[in-house]
């Protein structure tokens, strides 16, 4: 038996072990800048550019993307970081029938932070903690 045909059984495992630092860098959180005071008033308008056609103005969804303004997107459940991953890598179908969300290219780590405050403004205002 050769070399390679030895080693054939252990290849998956092999080229598993060789990719995670891509699978570990795919998998780190976007993190805002140091210090930053995210600002509700400025996340309603990065939402209203980037969010809204999808998850609506109001924040109740739309025929495109699922509502915020839902017990599913309560902090204790989707916490800030998933908004994070969300918008860097986009996101599996796995709540709801929209299908996958793509990325959102243009927004800064900085700016879903904005957006995650007034999300969770909002949701404070109707009970969602």
């Amino acid at each position: 038996m050769t070399r390679i045909q030895t080693l054939r059984p252990l290849m998956p495992l092999i080229l598993a072990v060789l990719a995670l630092p891509a699978i570990a860098q795919y998998l780190q959180v976007p993190k805002p800048s140091p210090g930053l005071m995210p600002n509700p008033a400025k996340g309603q308008r990065l939402y209203e550019k980037n969010c809204a056609d999808c998850h609506g103005n109001d924040l109740k969804g739309s025929n495109k993307g699922p509502p915020f303004l839902h017990k599913v997107y309560e902090p204790s459940h989707h916490g800030d970081p998933a908004f994070q991953l969300a918008v860097r890598s986009g996101s599996r179908a796995h709540h709801w029938q929209f299908g996958e969300m793509p990325a959102v290219p243009g927004l800064t780590p900085d700016d879903v932070a904005h957006i995650t405050a007034y999300i969770r403004m909002r949701q404070r205002r109707i009970g969602i903690q």
